[in-house]
């Protein structure tokens, strides 16, 4: 009599050694859930937390930079209306607790305002707030030193004049001719003609100079190079 087949093929050894290879894969993973499960899931949880958080910040800057920029465009509506008072608490809260670049404007903005009022030793405190705070961009803490210092011109000496604006009045710099301007007649209160003519000439030549700061530097350069040549004449 023939042998009656069997209905299952027996394991062949690579079949059993994988079987038991998945097997063993799912004990370890097993056991790893069992040991760690918690930990992951806190993972999980704390990654989404951040995740959630992130945005959170995200919306909450944008809304608080659009709410910032209503609040500047109110002021100068007011300050375009010719309405100081209006405009005053709106620039004394942005002064006060508006980000960097709001406040910056805001003092400034105060410090025009007050100049105007006649208070030119408040309103260069106003700049110099500006102007000493170093998380305010580079642009706006140079614009507001120019400011101060124009403001204080007159009772400042002109070696401290020389010394706060000279990094700012060199050739291709933005402020050549604002800041250069002065510096050059601080060079003329010391003494120093030769200096100044050779400020004034470099404001003249300077492409990106205001006109009219372009027109008075030619003007003071010939007005030096005539005062020359009336002292040789002597």
């Amino acid at each position: 009599m023939e042998p009656i087949p069997l209905a299952v093929t027996p394991h062949t050894d690579e079949a059993f050694l994988r079987e038991v290879d998945e097997e063993l894969r799912r004990d370890q993973m097993a056991d790893v859930w069992t040991r760690y499960g918690r930990l992951i899931v806190g993972a999980i949880i704390g990654g989404l937390a951040v995740f959630a958080a992130i945005l959170g910040w995200r919306y909450w800057t944008h809304s608080h930079a659009e709410g910032e920029a209503v609040k500047l465009q109110s002021a100068y509506d007011a300050i375009g209306a010719n309405k100081p008072d209006q405009a005053a608490p709106i620039l004394a809260d942005l002064d006060s607790s508006g980000g960097p670049g709001y406040r910056a404007i805001a003092r400034m903005l105060e410090g025009n305002q007050l100049l105007q009022a006649g208070k030119a030793k408040e309103a260069a405190a106003k700049f110099a707030a500006v102007a000493g705070d170093d998380a305010v961009g580079k642009p706006y803490r140079d614009l507001a030193l120019i400011r101060q210092t124009t403001i204080e011109f007159d009772t400042l000496a002109p070696q401290t004049v020389i010394d706060r604006l000279q990094p700012l009045a060199g050739k291709g710099s933005a402020y050549l001719g604002s800041a250069g301007e002065l510096v050059a007649i601080s060079y003329l209160k010391q003494g120093k003609p030769n200096a100044a003519r050779d400020l004034f000439k470099e404001i003249a030549e300077g492409e990106d100079v205001p006109d009219t700061i372009r027109q008075r530097a030619v003007q003071m350069v010939d007005a030096i190079d005539v005062g020359a040549t009336d002292l040789k004449g002597k």
